[in-house]
């Protein structure tokens, strides 16, 4: 393709999503002086070949198709002189596994969800979900404009890593449950793959909880390892055949309001590449991020009517046992805040956006949702 007729594509593909000065600034910057047909800078014509490994198995193609759109943009942005390879959970490292491969350098970029490594640093769940916390329109909100994202750098600088938006769900499903909860006193001693600080306050609801990778759920719900367990929404639930052994879909998932996944870049990996690269990278996240909430929110409402087919029951949670999850939420943060100067730094700035932004939110928005969403 001639130069400038590349330029003004990507502006225009990647200016429609708001995010054409990121994207190619850089890239108009490194070639703008360049008349058509004069030959490249060095620095642009580096050849680069990555590989990027997922917690997700290419089976739930709308999570794990996050990598591949990724690799895909980079390309496309590069003329295919940076080429990045995505490889589903399990094939490089296991599931829950990507942040210490990213670390490590095994591969250069990994896409994952932050709070399956809370127990390297509780605070890494700011990152993806906080129970009753931000729903995926205010996370973005809080990440890339009100300064939470700068927030969560110097977090991951620790680990050696330069995080990017990955995606997200939009508030889930509660799970599903082989016999349906009615009552607080039902949880007491059930079964339950769920992770996050989610896990963590189900554990003080007297749930027994368990991490398990995607690929493993389906099999410890059929043979009775769990009694119950949370993924995202119909369209993924319904890939997985949660249906076919458990028929009560509670909701809402009030773990994860607004679960965002990220790639993880080695910083080393990350310092090394020529500006036009990591522009492209930056943009190409953006867009994976987007394409991901569009598609769930394309594909959940008819997978969740195919799903009332086979009769499964939704099931709301009851009253007492939204009130405890959320006093018991309250507490374990206050008692991380108070312990954890790092991790209260971040949570008064994250907890401020979140007053801010429900009340706005609370306004216009749930007065429209409470009449139209009932009809």
């Amino acid at each position: 393709m001639e130069r400038r007729a590349f330029i003004r594509e990507t502006a225009a593909r990647v200016g429609g999503l708001g995010l054409g000065s990121l994207a190619v600034g850089s890239l108009v910057a490194g070639c703008s002086e360049k008349e058509p047909g004069s030959a490249p800078s060095a620095q642009t014509k580096k050849r680069l070949r990555w590989r990027l490994v997922s917690s997700f198995p290419r089976s739930i193609e709308t999570i794990y198709g996050a990598a591949d759109r990724l690799s895909a943009r980079v390309e496309s942005l590069t003329d295919g002189q940076f080429s990045i390879k995505a490889y589903p959970a399990g094939e490089i490292v296991p599931a829950l596994e990507v942040m210490e491969a990213v670390e490590q350098g095994t591969a250069e970029i990994g896409h994952t969800a932050s709070y399956y490594y809370s127990g390297k640093d509780d605070a890494l769940i700011f990152d993806c979900a906080v129970p009753f916390g931000l729903t995926a329109r205010q996370h973005s909100a809080w990440l890339l404009e009100a300064g939470g994202l700068d927030l969560m750098r110097d977090l991951f600088g620790k680990f050696g890593i330069h995080n990017l938006p990955g995606g997200n769900t939009g508030v889930q499903m509660g799970g599903w449950f082989r016999k349906p909860v009615r009552s607080l006193a039902d949880l007491k001693g059930l079964k339950m793959r769920i992770p996050g600080m989610g896990g963590k306050v189900m554990d003080a609801l007297g749930v027994t909880v368990q991490l398990l990778g995607g690929g493993e759920i389906y099999p410890a719900l059929e043979r009775g390892t769990i009694d119950a367990t949370e993924w995202v929404g119909p369209y993924d639930d319904m890939k997985l055949g949660f249906y076919k052994v458990a028929k009560h879909y509670h909701y809402p998932g009030w773990w994860e309001p607004g679960p965002a996944l990220s790639f993880y870049v080695n910083q080393k990996s990350w310092d090394s590449l020529p500006q036009q690269y990591q522009s492209a990278l930056e943009a190409a996240s953006r867009e994976a991020a987007l394409g991901m909430m569009a598609e769930y929110d394309a594909k959940n409402p008819p997978a969740l009517k195919q799903l009332l087919t086979k009769g499964v029951e939704l099931v709301p949670f009851p009253d007492d046992v939204m009130h405890a999850a959320r006093d018991v939420t309250e507490e374990k943060l206050k008692a991380l805040a108070d312990g954890n100067a790092g991790f209260r730094k971040i949570y008064d700035h994250w907890r401020a956006f979140q007053v801010e932004s429900n009340r706005w939110f609370g306004t216009a928005e749930k007065q429209y949702g409470d009449f139209v969403y009932g009809e």
